[in-house]
């Protein structure tokens, strides 16, 4: 195929135990998916349907431990936010599915940031327009190694948390989660064909909050092991 300008490389990520990159197709979001974080970002904890946003798949900044990661402070923010987040990687296809069988295309997880422009999410959000803005940048979606269903199952509990400069931010359970991993993919299933190489970040726990450049963020799920980004100063 030729192409009016060189092709960028398809966004990957790598997997856990191989030499092998899972290529990521599409990232989606849950939204308030713990209750302690729906209650501090104004909301209620009644058990409602899932709500759901996107990121593009250029969103992913990958970083493989020990490594720390470098992400550059985004354009037009002044209220930058970290959320940590099981991440889902997808490995099979999926439109409506029962939630007893919506595992069965999971490839396998890995601990990921949700990184937020709070400041531009609210402005939106108060003049009802969609908030895209606040949540779809590059390197929006740092994500660690994947590791596969085979090597860790399916987690339903263990420790979710995120340290800032070392003092600790966010502590959770996944099993603290409104909605499972298996009825999130029954109810996304409902609005998209879900395919090999999508991205299904889960929720955050509370304790969501700014960051500034020099800020070194690291954090980790049980099992998964960690994820550590420093952020960059502002691209000029």
């Amino acid at each position: 195929m030729t192409t009016v300008f060189p092709a960028w490389d398809l966004p990957s990520v790598p997997v856990a135990g191989t030499g092998a990159r899972f290529p990521v197709r599409h990232v989606y979001c849950v939204g308030r998916n713990y209750a302690e974080h729906a209650k501090e970002m104004g909301g209620d904890a009644a058990r409602e349907p899932p709500f759901f946003f996107t990121k593009p798949a250029d969103a992913v900044l990958p970083v493989v431990a020990p490594e720390v990661g470098s992400m550059a402070y985004p354009l037009a923010t002044k209220n930058l936010h970290h959320e940590i987040e099981l991440v889902v990687a997808i490995g099979g296809r999926g439109v409506n599915l029962p939630p007893e069988r919506a595992l069965e295309i999971v490839f396998g997880y890995a601990v990921g940031l949700d990184m937020t422009r709070r400041d531009l999410q609210n402005d939106m959000r108060e003049k009802k327009r969609p908030w895209d803005i606040g949540k779809s940048f590059a390197e929006a979606a740092p994500i660690g190694r994947i590791h596969p269903v085979a090597a860790v199952g399916h987690p339903a509990t263990g420790l979710i948390w995120l340290d800032v400069n070392g003092a600790r931010r966010q502590q959770g359970d996944l099993a603290d989660m409104i909605w499972d991993v298996a009825h999130t993919l029954h109810f996304l299933s409902q609005y998209y064909e879900l395919l090999p190489g999508d991205l299904v970040y889960s929720g955050t726990p509370s304790g969501v909050g700014a960051v500034a450049a020099g800020d070194r963020l690291e954090g980790g799920i049980d099992r998964l092991g960690t994820l550590s980004i420093v952020i960059a100063p502002p691209r000029s």
